[in-house]
């Protein structure tokens, strides 16, 4: 089974982290999500408390297939600030594994951290000017090899289901897209 690490610090986006934790669990993907605020209670950027799984004191990731960061603003600007986020991003960078960022996150944290130099990437517009030495490409998800970035809110679920069809296959990924219905909502457009 694969493993997937979220990162949660208070002023996350909550659909941002929220929507990829479900779609990915229907998945049968065993993701963790890891609080950083010495708590097992975060807040997000819109006041909504969840509990983590875990504390960051408290866990390895080493073991990780996939590190997820989620954006929402101070969210993105805290995980930047976390020494053991940044080190276990760029661990992961440099293992050559996944890494998935989104909204704020690829530009706040994997640009600042240079993960994303000579890369493709998208982030929420506002800050593509920190992606300076990445290619902007505007696009609701950007993949470049083991890192998938994500442009904003409405983009968590194809975001979700891009990762699960890399962690998992297309075929599940498409059912479980099925299945919660996103298929039928972009065939109503």
């Amino acid at each position: 089974m694969k493993k997937v690490y979220v990162f949660l610090a208070d002023g996350f986006e909550d659909v941002e982290a929220l929507i990829p934790v479900d779609v990915w669990r229907r998945g049968g993907i065993d993701v963790t999500t890891i609080s950083i605020m010495g708590d097992y209670m975060v807040e997000s950027a819109h006041g909504v408390r969840i509990m983590a799984d875990t504390l960051i004191e408290d866990v390895d990731v080493s073991d990780a297939d996939l590190l997820f960061l989620p954006g929402g603003m101070p969210g993105a600007s805290n995980l930047y600030n976390n020494q053991f986020v940044c080190n276990a991003v760029k661990a992961q960078a440099e293992k050559g594994k996944m890494i998935a960022a989104i909204c704020a996150a690829p530009a706040v944290v994997l640009a600042q951290l240079g993960i994303l130099d000579g890369r493709r990437a998208t982030c929420y517009p506002g800050f593509e000017q920190m992606l300076s030495k990445a290619t902007y490409t505007g696009g609701l998800v950007t993949v470049d090899n083991n890192i998938t970035t994500g442009e904003g809110p409405a983009a968590a679920f194809p975001f979700a289901y891009e990762l699960l069809g890399q962690l998992v296959d297309p075929q599940t990924a498409g059912q479980i897209a099925e299945g919660m219905r996103f298929k039928h909502l972009m065939e109503a457009r």
